[in-house]
């Protein structure tokens, strides 16, 4: 049984612990009362029936969350891996060497709060999503008892740019799928590449990631099974998920003008169709961003980035009547809740267009 005492202006537990035989007794302080002080020691002694091993030494949650990244994300996508280590970056910036044994639910509300000035309520979702998985891992390891994540209220200042603001609506992207055929040219790649960005919903990693082996001409489609270091130009990268290595079916027209660019591409050693003779060896996403953008405005169309093709391509495809599940698939991502969330409203909009035409299904 646990003895609780008041110290000063808190509340302490002690333990009884016995090792080998030996008395090694676990305290912790700090407790604002004595009922969060029981409650504490509860748990730690459920842990010592369980036959967890209790670690008592302090460790610095910058540390810890750190350590975690390395042993538990380290084979993740890069651009994954290094949104975990920019997490990392903000929690040594505000919690310094403080221990995650001394970290309470208010301490972390504080720092969500102070990291929501300016961010977005995404922003902000995407920073604690990662802490938590690593507090509750700490809680299972047993450096803590408290999942002190629990119930955090996701503040913030800025509003995020909404999903439907980020695409083109099915007749703009009909607009700029005929302009482009316009404007296609094998000595420049580009328009080629915004073009597939289009009618597949590729990411632009994928995209550059192509290779000549990756057009079947005979059965339209494409295959997807790596992705360019666009950033860096460093070379071929694993995909972001098990689910983006797929096979994907492109429209005849657009593989028609693949096949001439293909005939055309510069003799290179990666055999990539969208090369260039540079440092990163593709064409780059601030290039591939400029021509997109020159090309809405010719169109007299709002600026969306190449990332937005692939919110416009899957957009048009549910608003069209695909299949969320087939979506999913052709979109590579790793599960359909990952769909649901970020189409959530288009199915609405949807929702609404099947409930108009079902009130008046027998009208004359």
């Amino acid at each position: 049984m646990a003895s609780i005492t008041k110290r000063g202006s808190t509340w302490q537990y002690m333990i009884n612990h016995y090792v080998d035989g030996k008395r090694k007794p676990i305290s912790k302080s700090g407790f604002s009362t004595k009922r969060e002080a029981q409650i504490a020691a509860a748990e730690k002694e459920l842990l010592l029936k369980k036959g967890n091993q209790v670690i008592v030494k302090e460790k610095p949650f910058a540390s810890y969350f750190e350590e975690w990244i390395d042993l538990y994300k380290s084979n993740k996508h890069i651009n994954t891996y290094n949104r975990y280590k920019n997490s990392v970056e903000r929690v040594k910036e505000h919690f310094k060497d403080k221990p995650i044994q001394k970290i309470t639910r208010a301490d972390y509300q504080m720092f969500l709060n102070e990291y929501g000035k300016g961010k977005s309520k995404e922003t902000v979702r995407k920073l604690n999503t990662h802490i938590r998985a690593c507090v509750r891992d700490a809680i299972e390891e047993g450096y803590i008892t408290v999942d002190f994540t629990r119930k955090v209220e996701l503040n913030a200042t800025n509003n995020a740019k909404k999903s439907e603001d980020k695409h083109l609506n099915y007749d703009d992207s009909v607009k700029l799928y005929k302009e482009l055929f316009n404007r296609l040219s094998p000595s420049t790649s580009t328009y080629h590449l915004i073009l597939l960005g289009l009618v597949s919903g590729l990411r632009f990693g994928e995209l550059t990631g192509l290779t000549t082996d990756c057009f079947d001409f005979k059965l339209n489609q494409l295959k997807v099974y790596r992705a360019w270091d666009y950033k860096r130009g460093t070379g071929f990268g694993p995909l972001k998920n098990e689910q983006s290595e797929r096979k994907i079916s492109i429209d005849k027209k657009v593989m028609n003008e693949f096949k001439k660019l293909v005939l055309a591409v510069p003799e290179n050693e990666n055999k990539l169709v969208f090369y260039r003779q540079s440092s990163i060896k593709t064409v780059t996403n601030e290039g591939a961003n400029k021509l997109l953008r020159k090309t809405l405005d010719a169109l007299e169309i709002e600026h969306i980035s190449i990332h937005g093709l692939r919110h416009t391509h899957a957009s048009v495809l549910i608003y069209k009547g695909a299949n969320i599940h087939s979506v999913s698939k052709r979109l590579g991502h790793s599960d359909i809740q990952t769909t649901l969330d970020h189409y959530s409203h288009v199915l609405k909009e949807m929702e609404e267009r099947d409930e108009a035409i079902a009130i008046n299904v027998y009208s004359s």
